[in-house]
């Protein structure tokens, strides 16, 4: 499932304690007080991790967790 793998990768590149809960709403800047680098990072793992290419434009346009699923999913 494209969401749960995306939690354990954000989760990891952030280490977030495991009791944090991410929904879809979640928002990474806001929610989980990621920076860019954080960002990027995040995104490298999960184009690591789903052999997909996130380009830029795509990745400036993710406000939440949703967004990063709904693209993975539409892109793999």
């Amino acid at each position: 499932m494209v969401f749960g793998k995306v939690v354990e990768i954000v989760k990891s590149e952030l280490d977030l304690d495991e009791g944090i809960e991410i929904t879809l709403a979640t928002s990474m800047m806001k929610d989980l007080e990621a920076d860019s680098l954080d960002a990027v990072e995040i995104i490298m793992a999960l184009e690591d991790e789903f052999s997909i290419e996130v380009p830029n434009d795509a990745a400036e346009n993710f406000k939440n967790i949703g967004d990063i699923v709904s693209y993975i999913e539409a892109n793999k």
